[in-house]
């Protein structure tokens, strides 16, 4: 399936077949296309969270108003950013990047320095908004590979952020929920499969300037 043809299949699925769950090869395909995602300055200062005990999917379910996508999908992952973005997440990285490209840490410290003093003018709430636009874009590649894999997807508001990051803990992981995201196969129930998309022409969606 060329990404054209797979962007033309694929809508926001709100009701997924129970009877069909993912394999675990397929969920871990997906989740390397994730860890392989462009995000800026290599940080990728987020996680996703793959929630598969019942009682939290159900609390979940509750803290985003009863969407059935969390109780149907085969597989549920919260998507979460780091709240404690500061010059020890960029040495952690610059550690690693001198092992994986096999180079003296020293050839890395312009790097690390020039990342601390972009990341050292942003108030902790701009850091946080800045790993969301990370981790969105993160979220735009695992879409886009679920697509061509003739998998559905569901990225998803619409829940009391609050309430989530009480049901995982995530401020004791320094962690703050951003997204949903189901992944399964459609019902073939979901009406919303049926429903044509609506979307800008190409026109007033693309200028040239």
């Amino acid at each position: 399936m060329s990404l054209v043809n797979a962007f033309e299949w694929r809508y926001a699925t709100k009701k997924y077949d129970t009877s069909r769950p993912l394999s675990e090869e397929q969920v871990e395909d997906l989740l390397r296309v994730v860890q392989l995602a462009p995000s800026s300055y290599g940080l990728q200062p987020y996680q996703f969270i793959t929630v598969t005990d019942p009682a939290k999917l159900e609390q979940i379910s509750r803290a985003a108003s009863g969407q059935p996508q969390i109780t149907t999908a085969s597989r549920v992952l919260v998507v979460a950013v780091e709240t404690n973005i500061n010059e020890d997440t960029v040495k952690a990285y610059i550690d690693k990047a001198a092992i994986v490209r096999e180079t003296d840490r020293q050839n890395l410290e312009a790097r690390e320095q020039f990342v601390n003093a972009k990341l050292s003018g942003l108030s902790p709430a701009q850091k946080v908004e800045w790993a969301e636009k990370q981790a969105f874009l993160a979220v735009g590649i695992l879409v886009s590979a679920a697509a061509e894999a003739g998998i559905d997807a569901s990225p998803m508001e619409g829940f009391d952020r609050s309430q989530l990051d009480q049901i995982l803990d995530l401020r004791a992981k320094n962690l703050q929920s951003a997204l949903l995201f189901a992944l399964g196969y459609r019902s073939a129930d979901d009406e919303f499969a049926r429903i044509p998309k609506v979307r800008k022409t190409k026109e007033e969606l693309f200028t040239t300037v």
